[in-house]
């Protein structure tokens, strides 16, 4: 028989406090009590804003939105890990339980040049959003929802796509590498058209042009390390990255 775990623990949060990008920040430490191990991280953050606007101390700006891992907004650093100590997961679906009674707790948002700090834990991920838009759209006419089917796809192509489109540009990915680099979330967008008829229409452009983008941005080269896939909240696999080099390669010499 197992014994349950406390009702309640006591932690200590160091939280990286920025008024805007060009400020010089630092961190704060808040004493967090009877936080329930059951509750998400991002609820004991609510928990520790209460008390702050209470005592009349600015809350910690953070950012979030559908708080069910799909988004990617949650990001941030926690003791040194993008998203926190529990791998396939995204912040928002941490619990405290993975926590223990009096334990430190450093909290910072995601470094790297083109994730500007916005305030406090909210970084700037447009740069993200661009490489998106480079890539453009497809042109191949796919019809309504009855006549996509007549496009045959096989399984295994149709699966390596749908595995890539799982990425939820959180950029986890380029805060863990030790470049900054960019590569496996590109790698996903380009994969996840480069698989499908409809998107092989475009494919030399696309890659070109998101590449580029990529590079103009202020993203490093990948460090080969595979800490990527390691963090990523949706395990995308370093298998995408290989494919984006041979789609380049074919982009530039065929």
């Amino acid at each position: 028989m197992t014994s349950a775990g406390p009702a309640s623990i006591n932690i200590k949060l160091k939280v990286w406090r920025q008024s805007d990008a060009k400020a010089k920040g630092a961190f704060h430490e808040y004493p967090v009590t009877g936080v329930d191990p059951n509750s998400s991280f991002l609820e004991m953050l609510d928990t520790l804003n209460d008390s702050l606007v209470h005592q009349n101390i600015e809350p910690i700006a953070f950012d979030h939105d559908c708080r069910e891992g799909i988004c990617g907004a949650c990001s941030m650093v926690i003791n040194g890990n993008p998203h926190g100590p529990e791998t396939g997961s995204t912040t928002c679906q941490l619990h405290m339980r993975l926590f223990k009674d009096g334990d430190t707790i450093v909290v910072e948002p995601f470094r790297a040049r083109p994730f500007p700090v916005i305030k406090d834990l909210v970084i700037d991920r447009s740069a993200l959003d661009r490489i998106i838009m480079a890539g453009g759209y497809i042109s191949a006419d796919t019809g309504n929802a009855p006549d996509a089917h007549c496009i045959p796809v096989h399984k295994r192509d149709a699966d390596i796509a749908f595995s890539a489109a799982a990425c939820i540009g959180c950029g986890a990915c380029v805060a863990t590498c030790k470049n900054a680099s960019a590569q496996l979330f590109l790698a996903a967008k380009v994969s996840q058209m480069a698989m499908l008829p409809q998107g092989r229409v475009e494919r030399s452009e696309r890659v070109r042009k998101m590449v580029a983008t990529m590079e103009a941005e202020g993203f490093g080269s990948c460090s080969n390390t595979g800490a990527c896939e390691v963090v990523c909240p949706k395990s995308i696999s370093l298998a995408h990255i290989a494919r984006l080099h041979r789609e380049l390669l074919r982009a530039l010499f065929l």
